[in-house]
């Protein structure tokens, strides 16, 4: 069992950066495939950022690539989610994911993972 506790949401203005954390506890994440999912109201849940577990190379959404970035500390067993140059539609709620069977066709697939934590709020005012 892995569980998962997101942390560092708010409310921030457009233009701004934030920082989202995902503590783990009962298995090691450096062995697991980490990812970031958001979900705005009314919508699906959307991929935004995963490491699958065997390497160090990110994966990004389109939506985020080049103003997110994903990163895992291992000391910590911590996941991170450094959000910069924020807009209106990053507005969601999002999720860290963890699963050790994912192969890496389904990294962008909410579906695939096993554990999520219970989600911390995100809003970009304009």
């Amino acid at each position: 069992q892995v569980q998962l506790a997101e942390s560092g949401g708010g409310l921030v203005q457009a233009g701004g950066s934030l920082r989202v954390a995902c503590a783990a506890s009962g298995r090691t994440l450096s062995r697991q495939t980490v990812a970031w999912f958001r979900q705005a109201p009314e919508k699906d849940r959307e991929f935004v950022a995963a490491i699958f577990r065997s390497g160090y190379t990110p994966y990004y959404g389109d939506s985020v690539k080049g103003r997110f970035t994903i990163s895992r500390d291992n000391a910590k067993n911590t996941l991170f989610l450094q959000m910069n140059n924020l807009k209106p539609e990053d507005t969601a709620q999002y999720f860290c994911a963890v699963d050790s069977q994912i192969i890496l066709s389904q990294l962008r697939r909410p579906e695939g993972y096993s554990y999520w934590g219970q989600g911390t709020q995100v809003t970009v005012s304009s």
